[in-house]
């Protein structure tokens, strides 16, 4: 079993009335605005759901890498951010494959890079090392506080080949695939589906009441689908 964890998945929007949709939907606790995403030309809010963690992403800058995101693709998946249990050994394979890490960061608490998405294909990875393993410095302070029920549980992303990107991911992550387009993690799986282009295009999320949340999103008229609904281009599973 592979020790990687799903730890945050992140949305780029074009404003955080993204992220205060949500909020209504899931019965969100009040969001961390992380001052330290300045330096990538963004605000942000950051919403606890159990341990892990659900971020809205929102460029204020033309030279802002969300906003060259949002311009080419429109609003959606952003990232993908992955604890990891050594940081060093990741960082050592990422570049021995070539990839280019765009950000390292090394605090007390966590430590994170990175990958450029045009190396690792569909998204941004980040893999991160908190200390110790159950904190999460990019929650902000007292999370536990402010968390809602529930899990996430998986991730999907498109391809115009599938298998090459689940390749990618899992040989920078250093884990193996139960099968061609699944990537394991604690959490529960990411997969790699046929597409139009390389994007992260599903959030699979675990809740107590289905029902409640499916009646939120479609109050709040969201696209609703077989198994979920959308927000901001990024499609919503939503299971018990």
């Amino acid at each position: 079993m592979s020790d990687l964890r799903i730890r945050q998945l992140v949305i780029a929007a074009n404003s955080l009335e993204t992220a205060h949709t949500l909020q209504r939907i899931f019965s969100l606790g009040e969001p961390f605005p992380d001052p330290g995403v300045s330096a990538f030309g963004l605000i942000n809010a950051v919403y606890a759901i159990g341990d892990q963690f659900l971020e809205v992403v929102v460029p204020v800058t033309d030279t802002a890498p969300a906003r060259r995101f949002i311009d080419r693709f429109g609003e959606g998946g952003y990232m993908v951010i992955f604890q990891v249990e050594d940081i060093d050994d990741t960082r050592r394979r990422v570049d021995q494959l070539g990839m280019r890490r765009v950000w390292d960061a090394d605090f007390p608490e966590i430590s994170a890079s990175h990958i450029h998405p045009a190396d690792i294909g569909g998204a941004i990875v980040s893999f991160d090392q908190p200390r110790p393993p159950h904190s999460w410095k990019w929650g902000g302070p007292k999370w536990q506080d402010r968390t809602a029920p529930g899990a996430l549980i998986g991730a999907e992303l498109t391809s115009t080949d599938p298998e090459n990107l689940a390749d990618k991911w899992a040989n920078a992550l250093g884990v193996q695939r139960p099968s061609p387009n699944i990537l394991e993690t604690i959490d529960g799986p990411v997969t790699f589906k046929p597409g139009e282009m390389d994007q992260l295009t599903k959030f699979c999320i675990r809740v107590e009441d289905r029902e409640a949340i499916l009646q939120s999103a479609e109050q709040e008229g969201c696209k609703m689908t077989d198994h979920g609904f959308c927000v901001a281009n990024v499609q919503f599973v939503i299971s018990e």
